[in-house]
């Protein structure tokens, strides 16, 4: 069973920068799409960013300009750059990986890090 564990959330001043991370339990990443997600309070989760496996990255336009997905396959990690913090950063940020394995797709989630974004 893979296994997703993100890290690097924390508190941050407004107008801060976060990196946060994703470490897979295996070298999956050549074979999947990751994406992050995050979840507010009360709030649906909401995808913030993804990158495929051949390195194409997709952002939704609520994101797009702050946020910076990469990753290094050699380390077998995905990381998620956050600049410009903004209170409504404010969530649970998940990792989540989509593998393909002989036409079947497999689906990750780790178990999510806190970012908190208050003066």
């Amino acid at each position: 069973q893979v296994q997703l564990v993100e890290s690097g959330g924390g508190l941050v001043q407004p107008g801060g920068s976060l990196r946060l991370s994703c470490a897979a339990s295996e070298s999956i990443l050549s074979s999947s799409a990751m994406g992050w997600y995050r979840q507010a309070p009360g709030k649906q989760r909401e995808l913030v960013a993804t990158i495929t496996s051949g390195g194409s990255t997709n952002y939704p336009d609520s994101t797009k300009g702050r946020f910076t997905i990469s990753r290094d396959n050699a380390k077998n990690t995905v990381y998620l750059q956050i600049d410009s913090l903004k209170p409504e950063d404010t969530a649970v940020y998940y990792c989540n990986a989509n593998r393909l394995i002989r036409g079947l797709v497999y689906n990750y989630w780790g178990q999510g890090t806190q970012v908190t974004v208050s003066s």
